[in-house]
């Protein structure tokens, strides 16, 4: 369920729009910090980008191998190459 803060801001000429410091500490976004944008109707919806998994979609202790997002449990899954 959505909750009205009563916080008003205007878009300016660029499109950009200033999330209010207040709502960016209690949700814990940073500068730089990369958000998700989700359209629903007529609503706009901005999430904290999490990192997640390119197999599983897990976002928990993650890491990059060879370019692409894998969780610790998929990356012991993945089959040993052989070598000659």
């Amino acid at each position: 369920m959505m909750k009205s803060t009563g916080i008003v801001r205007k878009v300016d000429e660029l499109g950009r729009v200033v999330i209010p410091i207040e709502l960016r500490r209690t949700l814990g976004i940073g500068e730089k910090d990369a958000l998700e944008i989700y359209v629903d109707g007529e609503r706009i919806m901005l999430k904290k980008y999490e990192p997640a998994c390119i197999f599983c979609g897990n976002a928990e202790n993650v890491t990059y191998f060879k370019g692409k997002i894998v969780c610790h449990e998929c990356l012991t899954e993945m089959p040993i190459p052989v070598t000659k």
